[in-house]
């Protein structure tokens, strides 16, 4: 049997387990992008997004430039908003 996996509430996170979180759906959803699983991929878009506008300034510079330029531009390109 796996292991249970802890669920995480992203409307109750803060500091840098909200930074981690932000992280790890951007990595998610560009992994869905090499894997052309784009319907996927836009949902952890749409939610990496949603926790990035919750970043303050200082906060959003901690995002590897990589995984900002990513969500930013790169995938605006083909999902555009």
């Amino acid at each position: 049997m796996p292991a249970k996996k802890n669920k995480v509430d992203p409307e109750t996170l803060t500091g840098t387990a909200l930074l981690k979180e932000v992280n790890r759906r951007i990595r998610l959803a560009r992994s869905r992008w090499k894997d052309h699983n784009n319907r996927a991929c836009r949902a952890e878009r749409q939610k990496a997004l949603a926790l990035y506008e919750k970043l303050g300034k200082e906060q959003r510079e901690k995002v590897p430039q990589e995984l900002r330029v990513w969500l930013r531009y790169r995938s605006e390109k083909y999902f555009g908003d």
